[in-house]
């Protein structure tokens, strides 16, 4: 799934957070956004998820986004799971939301789970997991639902230094593996350039460095 930005524009009152944004993402590509705190980054990702008004053109696909799609997944820093369900039901979730037969969903759900080093884990409750654990509960139940493009929120952000490193080699290999078009945000240097195909940069509404430019920062 492709995505084509052109002149995204997103106002909060008086105030623009994006202005004027001209982007593109290529079928398959992990696209890291990168950049400091209030430049926009969470923005563009609600944008193109269709959680936000704006004006200018998101196409994805070549369809324009108008709305929420099931098509588009977003994983937030926070987990949003449930604390009633299971982990393999957290998991379940969506997929009963779309119909999906029970037999099909618990299968589905526990090959995601396994996927993601979680086996033995289906019945506990997200308080009796790590904090890394309940992201690849998240991760699994995002990827379960087979989204054609991930949009990613500093997922990461609120893991000890370990955990963040087991889960940014896990996110790069499953979703590469799967193909999945994904647009990934960070303020972390070391993180977009570990794990983006291509790497921007967001600074006052505009793209303004890429890939190459924050490797030479990285290696000065």
């Amino acid at each position: 799934m492709s995505v084509v930005i052109s002149g995204l524009t997103v106002s909060y009152g008086r105030s623009a957070v994006l202005s004027g944004l001209d982007l593109s993402v290529s079928q398959g590509e992990l696209l890291v956004v990168a950049g400091p705190s209030g430049c926009g980054k969470s923005t563009l990702l609600r944008a193109v998820a269709g959680l936000v008004p704006f004006t200018g053109q998101v196409l994805v696909d070549g369809v324009p986004v108008r709305g929420t799609s099931r098509e588009r997944a977003m994983v937030f820093q926070e987990d949003g799971l449930l604390p009633w369900r299971s982990a393999l039901r957290n998991v379940e979730l969506p997929l009963a939301l779309q119909g999906v037969s029970r037999e099909s969903r618990r299968s589905t759900a526990l090959a995601w789970l396994d996927r993601v080093g979680l086996t033995g884990f289906e019945d506990y409750l997200p308080r009796s997991l790590s904090g890394g654990m309940r992201q690849r509960v998240q991760l699994a139940r995002t990827l379960a639902q087979a989204p054609a493009l991930v949009l990613m929120d500093e997922p990461f952000g609120a893991l000890d230094a370990q955990t963040r490193s087991t889960m940014q080699r896990l996110v790069a290999e499953v979703l590469r593996e799967t193909g999945t078009t994904t647009i990934f945000v960070t303020h972390d240097v070391d993180e977009a350039v570990l794990l983006g195909d291509r790497v921007v940069v967001l600074g006052a509404g505009e793209v303004d460095v890429h890939r190459d430019a924050i490797l030479k920062a990285v290696m000065a």
